[in-house]
This record gives structure tokens, sequence and C-alpha cells, in this order.
């Protein structure tokens, strides 16, 4: 028997296998890799937001199908590609899903855009320390630590890339079965969750803020859920 396989999408900070310590072991039990979304890249100059690209990778990963696991913004493509082809999706875990486009009518997501897309109108006209600095004192009330590595440089230029999480084509969820997790932290990702549970996902809630599944109650439901979705996989 073959071992069923998980693709792991990384959101706007670390990626690849990085993004996702805590749950390296569970390749023990299952065939798991750990993508790069479109743009992202140790040594070549990042790229802007591309969703279709994004889901063609996640397309091409999940092979003949398999289960899907993902951070943030690497939510939205993730249930982008559950939607278009629920074939290939066994299951879905976001973790603090920045699918914001689901929940623009909706409190805490309406406050966040009105203080955030003043930002994104201007960011062209910005350095890359600059969009950083200003990012940082939006969304985290606190002064950014401006890069000074080949690495960091890299990381503020990609984050100036990025698009607004509520321009994402999304407007319908998926049939598949759905887990969502969050840190509790946040109204913002506490109200995608609450909008998704309310369509039929299972919504739980671990310490860690944005980063739940590295705490070890957070990589518990992961690990539970994705068990609990396990299927025979003929070799």
């Amino acid at each position: 028997m073959a071992t069923e396989r998980v693709v792991f999408v990384h959101g706007s900070g670390s990626f690849g296998a990085a993004a996702w310590p805590r749950q390296h072991g569970l390749s023990l039990d299952f065939d798991c890799l750990y993508v790069r979304r479109h743009g992202y890249s140790l040594s070549e100059d990042p790229l802007p937001t591309d969703h279709a690209r994004d889901g063609e990778i996640l397309v091409e990963a999940l092979g003949k199908g398999g289960h899907l696991v993902a951070h943030s913004q690497g939510a939205v493509s993730a249930l982008m590609v559950a939607v278009e082809r629920p074939d290939l999706v066994r299951s879905l875990t976001l973790v603090e899903p920045a699918c914001l486009s689901l929940t623009v009518d909706h409190p805490a997501t309406r406050a966040h855009i009105e203080l955030m897309a003043p930002l994104f109108a201007e960011r062209d006209e910005l350095t890359d320390d600059e969009y950083l600095r200003r990012f940082v004192r939006r969304v985290f009330s606190a002064d950014a630590h401006l890069p000074t590595t080949a690495d960091a440089r890299r990381d503020a230029a990609r984050l100036r890339l990025q698009s607004p999480p509520w321009d994402a084509p999304l407007s319908i969820v998926p049939g598949v079965p759905t887990l969502v997790l969050t840190g509790g932290w946040e109204p913002l990702y506490e109200e995608v969750a609450g909008y998704l549970a309310g369509t039929g996902a299972v919504h739980r809630v671990a310490p860690g803020a944005h980063r739940p599944h590295d705490s070890a109650e957070g990589d518990a439901v992961i690990r539970a859920f994705l068990r609990s979705m396990r299927q025979d996989v003929a070799a």
C-alpha cells in the first residue's frame, strides 16, 4: 500500500519545509511535499503574486490526489484548487487563512481593508524598506527591523510585491472536508474561520498567534485531522 500525499503550502514568510518545522514527522505516515509558491526562491528575484500559477504548482504536487495543508496567504490558492479540482483534494487544512475575499463585508475585514488599502495603493512609489516600515507599523503597531542581509532584502522586496488578500478570486468554498486552525489572537482570522465554519468546516483554536501549527496543541490538531481523513491507497 502506498502512503497518501500531503502538500504543505506556506504563507508569506518562510517557505518550503522551513515553514512547517513541527510537521516534518508526518513524513513517517504520509508522502509529504513542502512546495514553494510562485516567486519564492532562495536565489532568484521575487515575483508578484500569481494565484493561478500557485494553483498549477499545487495541482502538480497533488499528483493523483491528496490532502492540502496551507497557512495564511497560501490558503488562498489551496482553497481555489479545492473548489476547482475537488477530485484531487481529499481534505483541506487552513491555518490562519487570509481568505479575506470571503469576508469583505464583515467588520474586522472591513477595518483591515480601510487600514491597509492606502498602503497597497502607494506601494509602487515606495522603496522596499519604506514599504516594510509602514507595513509593520500598520499591522503590528511596531517598528520594523530593516533588512541587512541579502535574504532579508529579498524578503522585503517580496512583501511589497504581494497583492491585497481581499482581491483574491474567491467567492465560494469547496465541498471537501475542511479544518480551520486559528490562534485566537486576531479577530480578522477568527472572522474568516467563522465564515468557513458556517459552511461546514471544523474550526479549532490553538496557542501560537499567527503560527498555531508551531505549537504542540496545533500540531496535534492537524495530525489528528489528517489521520481521520486518511484512506487506503492502492500501491
